[in-house]
C-alpha cells in the first residue's frame, strides 16, 4: 500500500521542548515516568466510545527522530542548551507503551494507553498521541451510531470536502471504516489504507448534458454494472425519476440504484420505491445522503423512509454535534532509582479531574452465560482477578453501591506494543479491526448503546488501588 508517512517528531506543544530541556539540565532525562491517556466524558452524552488510532501512533513512535533543519530551528530559538541539542541528534524512544487495540469499546476514566518511558520521551509524543486517539475515536464512535441508526443498511463516508484538512479527510475514513462505515468517497482513503471507496456522479454531471435523460443513458452505458442515477438535480418525481426507469430499462439493466439528495426523503423514498416496483425494477437500490446523522436517519426509518443505504459526510467526518472527544495524557507515577514505583496524583476542586494514580490495568468483566460485559476494573499492575471466586465491585465515588459478580471471565483489555522502544504488537488488518469493534459492540447490553439516557456503565477501582488514591488525596490535602 501507498505510504504517506511524515516525520513529524516536531509536532508536539512548544513546553515540551522548555519542560525536556529542563529535565536535561537537572540531570532527569533518565527518570522513567508513566502517562495515562483517558478521556472524561463520552462523545454525545452516549453510552460509549470506539477506541482509534493506534496504528499511526505505532508508525509515529517507530519513526521519531529529529533531522538537521529541526536542530537547527531549536538553536535559532536562543533557549536550548547545545548538550541538550547534541542529545537531540541521536533521540529515539526506548520506552514501553500498552494500549487498548482499535476498535475496542471504551469509557471515561480507563487508561486506554499508557507511556512507560525516560520522562524526555515520554513528554515529547503527549502532543501527537493525543490529537491521533481524539481525532480518529471521535470519528469512530461517531460513525457506530450512524451504523446503528441504519439498522443495518449501508453507510457510506462522503466528508472529505467538508473535513478540517487532508489529514482529517484520510485519517476521518480511516476511523470510520473501523466504527463500521462500508466505504468511502475518499479515494486516498482506500489507496493508503484499504477503506472501499466508490462513487458514481455529481449533479454536475447531469447539467453537463443537455437533457437529464442523456446524462443517465451515458452513464448507463459506460457502466452498466454500477449505474447509480442521482435523481434530484431538477425534479426528483415529475423528471430524475421517470429519466433513470426509461435509462435503466433501454439499457437493460435490472441491478441499479438511484440517490437523492434533498428534498423529504421519507416521503420521496416512499413514492419512488411504489413507482420502480411498478416499472419492474425492485431490485434498485434508493440511496439517500443531505447532511444525515444518526437521529436523522433514525428519525427517517421511524417515518417508514424506504431507503436501502446512506451517504453521509459533514456530520460524521466532523461529528458535527460534538466535535471534540477530550482525551488527556496525565503523569500516573515516576520509578525511583531502584526501579520501585511511585504512584502520582493531581488534585482539583472539580472531583471529575482529579486523575487516577500508579501504573495500572483494565479488566472487562464479561458474564459467561450472556457474553455480555458487566462492568470494566481497573487495578493496579501486579493485581490479579480470580475469576473462579465471586468478585465484589463497587462505584469509586458512591462506595455504598456495589455488586457481586459470579460466573464471569476478567479479560484484560489492554496489550503492550513497545517494549524497550522496540514495536512488540503486530498491528491487525483494518478489515480485523472493524470486525473486533463490532464483536466489543455485541458484547455490550443495549441499554449501554442506546442514543437517549444510556444506562450508566460502571468502570470500577479495585479495592487496593481505591485505596492508594484515596490516602494519597488525603495526604496531598493536609500538606503545607
Amino acid at each position: 500500500m501507498k505510504s504517506i508517512f511524515r516525520n513529524l517528531t516536531m509536532l508536539f506543544d512548544y513546553y515540551e521542548l522548555t519542560m525536556g530541556n529542563g529535565y536535561y539540565e537537572k540531570q532527569m532525562q533518565n527518570k522513567i515516568a508513566y502517562f495515562d491517556v483517558f478521556y472524561r466524558e463520552n462523545p454525545e452524552d452516549g453510552g460509549f466510545a470506539i477506541a482509534a488510532g493506534l496504528e499511526q501512533i505505532v508508525e509515529y513512535i517507530n519513526n521519531l527522530h529529529f533531522d538537521e533543519d529541526d536542530i537547527a530551528y531549536l538553536r535559532g530559538k536562543g533557549c536550548f542548551s547545545e548538550s541538550f541539542l547534541e542529545y537531540l541528534k541521536t533521540f529515539r524512544f526506548t520506552g514501553d507503551i500498552y494500549a487498548v487495540p482499535e476498535g475496542t469499546v471504551i469509557f471515561p476514566g480507563e487508561p486506554i494507553l499508557t507511556v512507560r518511558a525516560p520522562a524526555i520521551e515520554a513528554q515529547f509524543v503527549e502532543t501527537y498521541i493525543l490529537m491521533i486517539i481524539n481525532h480518529q475515536s471521535l470519528i469512530a464512535t461517531k460513525a457506530a451510531r450512524i451504523t446503528r441508526a441504519a439498522k443495518g443498511r449501508a453507510v457510506s463516508e462522503f466528508g472529505s470536502r467538508r473535513a478540517q484538512g487532508a489529514d482529517a479527510a484520510i485519517l476521518g475514513a480511516r476511523a470510520a471504516f473501523i466504527g463500521g462505515v462500508s466505504s468511502t468517497a475518499c479515494a486516498v482513503a482506500d489507496e493508503v489504507y484499504g477503506v472501499p471507496a466508490g462513487g458514481t456522479m455529481a449533479h454536475s454531471w447531469v447539467q453537463m448534458f443537455d437533457s437529464e435523460y442523456e446524462a443517465f443513458s451515458a452513464y448507463c452505458d459506460i457502466y452498466p454494472q454500477n449505474a447509480t442515477l442521482l435523481i434530484d438535480t431538477y425534479n426528483v418525481l415529475e423528471s430524475g425519476l421517470p429519466n433513470a426507469i426509461r435509462a435503466f430499462k433501454e439499457h437493460g439493466i435490472t441491478k441499479c440504484a438511484v440517490r437523492i439528495d434533498s428534498g423529504d426523503i421519507a416521503y420521496l423514498s416512499q413514492k419512488i420505491r411504489a413507482r420502480l416496483d411498478e416499472a419492474g425494477l425492485p431490485d434498485c437500490k434508493i440511496i439517500a445522503s443531505n447532511s444525515l446523522d444518526e437521529y436523522i436517519i433514525r428519525g427517517l426509518l421511524h417515518q417508514g423512509a424506504k431507503v436501502d443505504a446512506f451517504g453521509v459526510g459533514e456530520r460524521l467526518i466532523t461529528a458535527k454535534t460534538d466535535p471534540v472527544f477530550g482525551g488527556v495524557y496525565k503523569l500516573a507515577a515516576v520509578e525511583d532509582a531502584h526501579g520501585n514505583i511511585i504512584p502520582k496524583i493531581k488534585l482539583s476542586e472539580n472531583v471529575g479531574k482529579i486523575t487516577t494514580p500508579h501504573f495500572k490495568n483494565v479488566y472487562r468483566l464479561v458474564g459467561r452465560d450472556t457474553g455480555k460485559a458487566e462492568a470494566d476494573l481497573i487495578t493496579v499492575f501486579d493485581e490479579v482477578i480470580d475469576d473462579t471466586k465471586p468478585l465484589e465491585i463497587f462505584d469509586p465515588e458512591n462506595t455504598w453501591k456495589t455488586k457481586t459478580l459470579e460466573n464471569f471471565v476478567a479479560v484484560p483489555l489492554r496489550v503492550q506494543v513497545f517494549k524497550n522502544g522496540k514495536q512488540v504488537y503486530t498491528l491487525p488488518t483494518l478489515a480485523e479491526i472493524q470486525k473486533h469493534c463490532a464483536k466489543s459492540l455485541d458484547g455490550m447490553w443495549e441499554e449501554v448503546k442506546r442514543f437517549d439516557n444510556p444506562h450508566n456503565y460502571y468502570v470500577d477501582l479495585s479495592k487496593k488501588l481505591w485505596d492508594i488514591k484515596y490516602t494519597m488525596i488525603k495526604e496531598q490535602r493536609h500538606k503545607k
